[in-house]
């Protein structure tokens, strides 16, 4: 099993969104290396939640992933913002995940907590200019970052 870290911002898609649908397809990635880092997951992986461009930003909640290698259906609609028209249904270009709502976390694990506990090396969301939506989480941080959000 991997672990990943996944940004959305609340207003957007937030954890409450996921929960009331219980699962939901993790589309409109239109930046390379996380398309490719979506493109590693396999079914089972954990995903911490993440709330982006709110105050404060952090870590909110955990997904499992439960399908992997779909083509996402919003580059091929002309009415969607994540539309490329380079594309065609027999050569795709972008790809998305489907996810499961397992839980909220007690306490938000903001980023100024995340950069006194973790180095970029430990975790990428901490590294200064770092914007991607989809961030591996190496196994070691994410069970510092388990114990950090779930307190026995």
């Amino acid at each position: 099993m991997a672990y990943w870290l996944m940004k959305s911002e609340p207003d957007v898609y937030g954890i409450d969104h996921l929960k009331a649908e219980g699962t939901t397809l993790w589309d409109g990635i239109r930046n390379y290396q996380a398309r490719n880092f979506m493109r590693s997951m396999k079914i089972g992986d954990l995903a911490f939640f993440y709330h982006s461009n709110t105050k404060p930003p952090g870590i909110v909640g955990l997904m499992e992933v439960i399908e992997t290698q779909l083509t996402d259906p919003s580059q091929f609609d002309a009415k969607s913002k994540y539309f490329d028209p380079a594309v065609t249904p027999e050569k795709p270009r972008w790809d998305c995940a489907r996810l499961r709502y397992l839980r909220h976390f007690d306490t938000l694990l903001s980023l100024d907590a995340l950069k006194e506990k973790f180095s970029p090396e430990e975790l990428g969301v901490v590294k200064r200019g770092n914007r991607l939506s989809i961030l591996p989480v190496p196994e070691a941080s994410a069970q510092r970052l388990l114990a950090l959000l779930e307190p026995a």
